[in-house]
């Protein structure tokens, strides 16, 4: 344990909320250290429940309901329930029915706990209570548990339904552990709008420091609409907006953090209300063109719009956009290397939020490609009825890539039923779920219909609800696929050069099999997208489908020389058929022992 963590450890006092504030008044300027307070966390003796046995200890010490702490607090000890079963105890509070008439006492019993209770059991049961039941006299008794790491959550939850403000602020304050946005954090603890206004500008917005539930909190904690209307004039806050609403509905985050944001509507009127008091920069200019982008295929479109008001605010965007003042530089080596991907990706994908579907139909596909000096994902985006599948079904990742989705032809609709992957959650499947649906043909329609996703809506208990079958017109829908198979006008170059290496490829796996190589992966590069990235496994007898020993991989970067993209793509493939490309790749996979034996460097033993 550190030293610092050593001065926050708490010895239990009589009451876990006085010792609490204790230390908050402790700390200089009553401001919260970087993830708050810490409960001395000694192993616990006692039983070690299965989880089913814990549960059910848990429910029958709550049950009844008793009408004092003091004899929750002896159930607890009698039942063995310890620190590690809070999650149970809020689970099955949540559960608990609780008849109106005898809420005032379950009431009066979550205060009881969560002021005077001396367990982190106790407490937890009090905090779940005050979820359910609390009020606005609440707030600052949650507001100083919060702090405290075994309660931030559950407070959290319980402020989010009496003040936002303020479980946004306790949020910041504990979960936030860079360096960098720490002034802004304890600005907004203060409560200091001034200090606010002046941090929120100076802060790094880079995605590294703002995630969309990072970007939400902020926007709560500073009750950003008010703070515009305050200064309507502060162009540098307005695009300080209108930068955090494009952070909150950043698919490769948490989509769900934008519809969460009970301000999301009037932010998005304020700041668009407001665009031509921005002065037309680079990086302005990639903001505006990412809100038009989620206003026109994105989670944006899931907010709750007064009739026309959405299609208003993008038909502003556009206006705007494609005045003179906005156009882009001419001499692109004026430019530094992130001006110059932002410039490309703006003359790609100007107009393409604001032009009307090119096809008639239920079924739209619209593959965006994201600001890349953010890196933000290049997805498939699909809509059916005008809603956008991912997020409104799924709202745990971004839509699978054009490579995944259109170029293998998986949209297409056979006689034979296929199940398709349409999202993956950002963290894997295998840790928070993905998205399959599966296609068929029938007669004259296409269906889409035995939806999978996780059980649970996204950061609930909530069970999702069963999804229907859709029925497309199939020549409608056939037109709708092929258009966006031909449609590659969102690609840079980098991207189009990795396509068709990789088509060749396909084509012809001979050019890599003759060295006993199989093809890996293909792509733009993510840390340089001006660069394609080839990779392949060799194993000697890989060709002949007897690889003697695990495989090696190698990685190839071919950075853009500006030539037409067809012509790079012909140039690596010939190298390919040509030379041995273990002669020319670097090693970069396997085992350190695997390539000393078969006579490769392993990477940084030089």
């Amino acid at each position: 344990m550190s030293a610092q963590e050593e001065r926050d450890a708490l010895t239990l006092p009589p009451a876990l909320y006085d010792h609490a504030l204790r230390l908050l008044r402790e700390c200089p300027g009553e401001v919260p250290p970087r993830r708050g307070f810490s409960l001395s966390r000694k192993s616990e003796p006692g039983e070690d429940f299965l989880p089913e046995k814990a549960a059910n200890a848990v429910r029958e010490a709550l049950l009844p309901l008793p009408g004092d702490s003091a004899t929750l607090h002896r159930r607890f000890a009698r039942y063995g329930i310890r620190d590690r079963h809070t999650y149970l105890i809020q689970s099955a509070v949540a559960d608990l029915p609780i008849p109106a008439e005898q809420r005032d006492a379950a009431r009066a019993l979550g205060r009881e706990l969560t002021r005077t209770g001396t367990t982190v059991p106790a407490v937890a049961a009090g905090l779940a209570l005050l979820t359910r039941l609390g009020e606005l006299e609440d707030v600052p008794y949650l507001r100083v548990l919060g702090l405290v790491r075994e309660f931030t959550r559950p407070a959290v939850r319980a402020l989010d339904a009496l003040d936002r403000e303020t479980a946004a602020a306790v949020w910041l304050a504990t979960f936030i552990r860079r360096d960098a946005p720490r002034p802004l954090v304890r600005a907004l603890w203060k409560g200091d709008e001034q200090a606010i206004r002046t941090e929120l500008l100076a802060f790094p917005a880079e995605p590294r420091f703002l995630n969309a539930t990072a970007a939400r909190r902020i926007a709560e904690a500073a009750r950003l609409p008010d703070l515009l209307d305050r200064h309507p004039c502060d162009t540098a806050l307005l695009a300080r907006a209108a930068r955090l609403l494009v952070r909150m509905g950043c698919s490769r985050d948490n989509p769900t953090d934008l519809l969460a944001y009970r301000g999301a509507l009037t932010l998005y009127r304020s700041v668009v209300q407001r665009i031509d008091l921005l002065p037309p920069t680079l990086d302005n200019h990639a903001t505006l063109l990412s809100l038009a982008l989620d206003l026109s295929s994105g989670p944006g479109m899931l907010l709750d719009w007064p009739p026309g008001l959405r299609a208003t605010l993008l038909a502003s965007l556009g206006r705007l956009l494609d005045q003179s003042r906005w156009a882009l530089p001419t001499d692109s080596n004026a430019l530094d290397a992130d001006q110059r991907l932002r410039a490309g990706w703006i003359r790609r994908t100007g107009r393409r939020p604001f032009a009307r579907p090119a096809t008639a139909g239920r079924l739209r596909i619209e593959v965006v490609a994201g600001d890349p000096v953010d890196r933000e994902p290049v997805e498939t985006r699909i809509l059916i009825d005008e809603t956008p599948v991912m997020p409104a079904f799924f709202a745990r990742g971004p839509a699978n890539t054009p490579e995944d989705l259109l170029d293998d032809g998986h949209l297409r609709a056979g006689p034979e039923p296929r199940e398709i992957q349409l999202a993956e959650a950002c963290c894997t499947e295998g840790c928070c779920g993905a998205l399959y649906v599966t296609i068929r043909r029938d007669a004259d329609e296409v269906v889409w219909e035995n939806w999978k996703r996780p059980r649970n809506m996204p950061g609930t208990r909530a069970p999702a609800p069963e999804l229907p079958a859709f029925r497309f017109d199939a020549v409608s829908y056939d037109a709708e696929i092929t258009r966006a198979e031909a449609d590659h006008s969102w690609a840079w170059p980098a991207r189009t050069i990795a396509r068709l290496v990789k088509a060749g490829l396909v084509e012809r796996p001979d050019l890599l099999s003759r060295w006993d190589a199989r093809r890996g992966w293909i792509d733009s590069g993510f840390d340089d997208p001006d660069t394609t990235v080839v990779t392949f496994s060799y194993a000697p007898g890989l060709a002949a489908g007897k690889p003697d020993g695990d495989s090696l991989q190698f990685r190839w970067i071919v950075p853009d020389n500006g030539t037409a993209p067809e012509t790079q793509a012909a140039a690596v493939l010939r190298r390919l058929a040509g030379e041995d490309p273990k002669t020319y790749t670097k090693l970069c996979g396997g085992s350190r022992e695997r390539a000393e034996q078969l006579g490769f460097p392993w990477p940084g033993s030089d």
